[in-house]
């Protein structure tokens, strides 16, 4: 499991710009079952991607993907984790 940490690099008028972009990209990795929740920071200062793969290898992989990525208006940091606690609904997607 991994927590994939966005800070925007670009200013929020580039961001806004590839939000449709970048929603296309993320609507891809929920139907993968990739992604199980995502959302903008509070404050609007980069977003927050829980990922369900294989490894961090793949993640790099999806994270090329990410229009924020191409453009270079985020910069990325992975955390790895293994849930060892987690709600019963949360199960299916723990491996």
């Amino acid at each position: 499991m991994f927590i994939i940490l966005l800070n925007y690099t670009g200013t929020l008028e580039e961001i806004d710009a590839l939000v449709p972009a970048h929603r296309m990209f993320l609507n891809k990795y929920y139907i993968l079952n990739k992604f199980i929740c995502s959302g903008a920071q509070i404050p609007r200062t980069g977003g927050v991607i829980l990922c369900n793969a294989a490894s961090k290898d793949e993640v790099k992989q999806i994270i090329a993907e990410d229009p924020f990525h191409i453009h270079s208006v985020a910069k990325y940091n992975i955390i790895e984790f293994t849930p060892s606690k987690y709600a019963a609904a949360f199960e299916p997607f723990v491996f």
